[in-house]
């Protein structure tokens, strides 16, 4: 009776909001309706529900591999959700912190009837593009909530009950979203409670690991909860405050901008060495019972900025050279001006124009990557410019959006830009001159504000001289170029894989790298750079044993085969080859090792098959 009254409430409110565009007082709740008025500022229609576009399958790999931090930490929690799920016709949903769905876990029938509205991996659940929902409405909130039935803001959302928390990194930075959802006909009661806990679980496991050479304070005002996930945690670098979980800060009554402002004796009058529980005293007067891990000796050795983005490490407050590449590349991107980013196949440049977007003042508008080598060449003016309504046969009804238009306001990343067809290349170049674009179909220019990246394996100013480059828009693009240096160039490749192997998970595992196997790790070229690097750990730790370290035997036969000298197509180029020399000699060498195989060439290396066929296969045969 009173879910049936509260379902009346809702729909009134509902009814009130489209026809009058505001609510009684009392009928929903201030952040449910903070978010319907968000949506109706987006544009967005309650009975006109936006499509969804799913990712294809490897676009979804590199969204969860991008992610393989956070996927690892929370997977503990995931397992432990999946029972109570089940048992409640319940899904599990963890996403990354635009709302794109990373891994789902629960009751198989229910994720069925959930992927009927795009609740599935790939899809993005933000609130600019699924409307009001507790994935979304948490993420722009900051804050644990629920969503239920006939609050979800388009109408065939309203078959879900749903309850989101955000899970936030050390350094107050959203990490993604646990979300616990279910049919609105069934009230699932304490799911709000269990995905606050597990979110909080996921937070403490971040200090796990990265904080060595800091000094970890932990507190509580209950002794018993000093060593578990509902202590509160801050982290000292030297005595400034470079990190802490929201229960600190919370105690001692600050917000995240206390990171790098406050020092610990801002914070603390009694503070004793040593790693025994004691009495900590604030200058507030308050009182916690504590426990103090001093930093570790020595200094942490510095890594290749590549290295650490695609470990997915990437604060800059502790290495210089991490601060320097970003904070340059920030200011370029708030200053509307064009960035070149350039370096060997997978040395992470999207990843690293990822976080140049997540640091920039843009941040809360949509980065739109596009990968101009993965397009097909017949498609690829309508992706990248939209279509109207009749602009040719088999568009869609009503026009679509093309990609430089979905950038608006935010930032456009125009990966292996060196493979742009000429043709678009002239179109670009009026795009980047006017501010301005016009879908096929249209007759009018709509105007269109977005910073824009750009990135390459291949020599432009080589392409240029060969004349597949248009020089006037290289200078468009390439006012400023930053370098991300291949792994065989890094001084201590150790080190480097290490510290991936740390943040993939492989120590918090209980499976260590054995000497004998990181020497056979840092002797490799690593032809496809960190992306194969990174692959090659995740599938080894997939595979390992667990219980003991990882051995040279775990690890593919041709790292122990080829480590010292790396592949003899490389091998045998004479020093002044240019990087696309490299790049294709790297490509034969992979393509011979898999006997001619592209696909598995193209995976060992990281890339598209189009790729392959673009720069060895179909030149070859031409010249045959």
């Amino acid at each position: 009776m009173q879910e049936r009254a509260e379902d009346e409430i809702l729909a009134a409110a509902r009814r009130g909001f489209i026809d009058n565009g505001g609510v009684p007082d009392g009928l929903i709740s201030e952040p449910i309706l903070r978010s319907w008025q968000r949506c109706v500022a987006q544009g967005l229609d309650m009975t006109r529900p936006s499509p969804h576009e799913p990712m294809d399958g490897s676009a979804l790999r590199d969204l969860q591999e991008r992610n393989d931090r956070l996927r690892a930490l929370s997977r503990p929690e995931l397992a432990g959700l999946r029972a109570e799920a089940k048992l409640t016709d319940s899904i599990v949903i963890l996403t990354d912190p635009s709302g794109l769905v990373l891994d789902t876990a629960g009751a198989a029938e229910f994720a069925d009837q959930a992927s009927r509205v795009a609740l599935r991996p790939g899809v993005a659940w933000s609130e600019a593009s699924t409307g009001t929902n507790a994935i979304g409405t948490a993420l722009v909130e900051r804050r644990p909530i629920e969503v239920l039935g006939a609050e979800h803001f388009f109408e065939p959302n309203r078959m879900l009950s749903c309850a989101a928390s955000p899970i936030f990194d050390p350094q107050g930075r959203l990490a993604g979203v646990l979300d616990m959802s279910n049919h609105a006909s069934i009230r699932h009661l304490h799911a709000l409670g269990l995905v606050r806990l597990a979110a909080e679980q996921i937070e403490h496991r971040f200090f796990a690991h990265g904080f060595e050479h800091c000094r970890l304070v932990r507190f509580h005002r209950a002794e018993d909860y000093l060593g578990t996930a509902r202590e509160a945690v801050l982290v000292f670098d030297g005595d400034t405050l470079v990190a802490g979980n929201r229960r600190a800060l919370r105690l001692l009554g600050l917000d995240w901008r206390a990171i790098g402002s406050k020092s610990l004796p801002d914070l603390f009058v009694e503070l004793h060495e040593g790693g025994d529980r004691q009495r900590l005293r604030t200058r507030a007067g308050e009182a916690f019972f504590g426990e103090i891990t001093e930093p570790r000796a020595g200094k942490p050795a510095a890594r290749p900025v590549a290295a650490r983005i695609a470990a997915g490490d990437i604060e800059p407050v502790y290495e210089p050279e991490v601060r320097d590449q970003l904070a340059r590349g920030v200011r370029l991107v708030d200053a509307d001006i064009p960035l070149l980013i350039q370096g060997e196949t997978g040395t992470g440049k999207e990843v690293f124009a990822r976080h140049l977007h997540a640091l920039s003042s843009r941040s809360k508008k949509p980065l739109v990557a596009v990968n101009c080598a993965a397009l097909p060449e017949a498609l690829i003016e309508a992706e990248l410019f939209g279509y109207e309504e009749g602009a040719f046969t088999g568009a869609t009804r009503g026009g679509r959006k093309g990609l430089l238009e979905q950038a608006a306001g935010g930032v456009l990343f125009l990966d292996e830009i060196g493979d742009m067809p000429l043709t678009l290349q002239s179109r670009l170049l009026r795009v980047l001159q006017d501010k301005g674009v016009t879908p096929l179909g249209a007759g009018k220019v709509r105007t269109i504000d977005f910073a824009l990246i750009c990135a390459t394996h291949q020599p432009l100013k080589q392409l240029i001289d060969s004349g597949r480059f248009r020089a006037d828009l290289y200078f468009r693009i390439a006012q400023y170029k930053i370098e991300l240096e291949p792994v065989r160039a890094s001084a201590d490749p150790a080190a480097v894989i290490s510290a991936i192997w740390t943040r993939l998970g492989g120590d918090a595992a209980g499976i260590p790298l054995s000497p004998e196997a990181l020497d056979t790790l840092a002797r490799y070229r690593w032809p496809g750079n960190f992306r194969q690097l990174v692959g090659t750990l995740r599938a080894a730790l997939a595979l390992a044993p667990p219980g003991r370290p990882l051995a040279v035997s775990d690890l593919p036969g041709d790292l122990a085969d080829d480590g010292e000298a790396g592949p003899a197509a490389i091998r045998t180029l004479s020093s002044d080859a240019t990087l696309r020399d490299v790049t294709e000699a790297t490509m034969l060498a992979a393509l011979a090792a898999a006997d001619g195989n592209v696909s598995r060439a193209a995976r060992q290396l990281g890339v598209d098959r189009s790729t392959f066929y673009r720069r060895i296969i179909r030149p070859t045969k031409l010249q045959g």
